[in-house]
């Protein structure tokens, strides 16, 4: 596949709180800057009247299909008590509560950035708090599942690690639902925390969701999401940093077939100096109308001296009639940085692979899914919990099924 290589241009800054909005600004021809922000940007609210209904025609929601979001983006959709099933399996030693909206901890890691996830925080009753003491090590991974039964729900959830702890969270969402939510991780100084978050969905399920991150003084945060199933799937991860020495990964790996919508837009906000980012997303479409949607925005503010990042996204069409949308975008304020860097590349299979393989006596469609699985392999190691790695792979071996038969 072609790589395409983008150019860092200035003009994005920021004001406030890590937890603000991201500016847009630029100077105007006699010198003075000029305020460029997207609406969503310009007012992150908790509360829904803040932000106008969508119509599709807004930057954020230009490749959105708004009609397909079951009255999410316009206040239709109400919850009806069936929406989704939440379990906790956690180790000893961790804290599992459910808490009311007056809970001090919710909001800390990050402030809704659009109508669905503000809707999200206006409509939940209750929310979930895991809490991993200062200084614990968890052996064993804390495990959420989220099941749809078919209705429409808004949750909230929130991880938070106390310095030095380290854990590990997979989050597994299966079922049928319309779900809006909003993911809270708070790492202390010094914490560790991986995030394995699996959107398995039945066919017709909606998932709209925000990740907002708040990662620690040296703390390090690995985030991995894999998507499979679902009507549509629109997923906003955002990190920023609470002190220097901060860490972030983020990896994706998604899969859509015909007819699926998956969307992903990411935000990393460098606002303190001297912290790391990496991002890693791989797709692979097949079918008539597939269409997956990556946004990778990465912020260096002016005061984030010592900045080292890199993002990349990388696509694999399968059949004709699917399309990818990628927009990689790295704005730079401060040129005392470590490095930076973005690329994006979509393209079909390697003809110079299939023909290596093929030439040492491999059959074709063999030759396919070994191309595929390789393409896909580095992120599925990422994960790091051997059940949810053994089933990942044999998802990605059940699209290949269809893929290439």
């Amino acid at each position: 596949m072609a790589e395409a290589q983008n150019s860092p241009t200035s003009g994005y800054a920021t004001a406030g709180a890590p937890t603000g909005g991201l500016h847009h600004r630029r100077l105007d021809r006699g010198g003075r800057r000029v305020d460029r922000r997207h609406p969503y940007e310009r007012a992150p609210s908790f509360d829904v009247a803040d932000f106008p209904v969508p119509h599709g025609r807004e930057e954020e929601w230009r490749f959105t299909p708004l009609e397909r979001l079951r009255g999410l983006h316009d206040g239709t959709a109400t919850a009806d008590g069936e929406g989704v099933k939440v379990t906790v399996e956690a180790p000893e030693g961790v804290t599992v509560e459910t808490v009311g909206r007056d809970d001090a901890r919710l909001g800390r890691a990050g402030t809704p950035v659009d109508r669905v996830a503000a809707q999200a925080y206006s409509a939940f009753e209750q929310a979930s708090v895991v809490t991993v003491p200062k200084e614990t090590v968890l052996t064993e991974p804390i495990r959420i599942a989220v099941h749809g039964e078919g209705g429409t729900a808004y949750a909230h959830q929130v991880i938070e690690l106390g310095a030095f702890a380290e854990a590990v969270v997979v989050i597994d969402h299966t079922g049928d639902a319309v779900l809006a939510a909003n993911v809270e991780y708070l790492l202390g100084d010094g914490a560790k925390l991986t995030v394995v978050s699996v959107q398995d969905w039945d066919d017709k399920a909606v998932h709209v969701g925000q990740h907002n991150t708040l990662v620690g003084r040296d703390a390090s945060f690995k985030s991995v999401v894999v998507t499979f199933g679902g009507d549509v799937v629109r997923l906003h991860p955002r990190v920023v940093y609470a002190g220097p020495g901060g860490e972030a990964e983020l990896f994706g790996l998604y899969f859509t077939d015909a007819g699926q919508h998956q969307e992903h837009r990411l935000l990393v906000d460098h606002n303190v100096p001297h912290c790391k980012s990496n991002v890693a997303y791989k797709g692979a479409l097949q079918g008539d109308a597939a269409h997956a949607v990556w946004i990778g925005d990465v912020l260096i503010e002016a005061k984030a001296e010592g900045t080292d990042t890199y993002e990349m996204n990388r696509n694999l069409v399968l059949t004709d009639g699917a399309r990818v949308d990628s927009v990689p975008n790295l704005e730079i304020e401060t040129g005392e940085i470590v490095g930076a860097g973005h690329a994006s590349a979509t393209g079909r299979f390697d003809d110079e692979q299939l023909f290596y393989l093929m030439a040492r006596g491999i059959a074709e469609q063999d030759a396919r899914r070994l191309v595929v699985r390789g393409f896909f392999a580095e992120l599925v190691q990422q994960i790091g919990v051997p059940d949810i790695e053994e089933r990942l792979i044999g998802k990605i071996e059940e699209e290949l099924e269809a893929a290439v038969a």
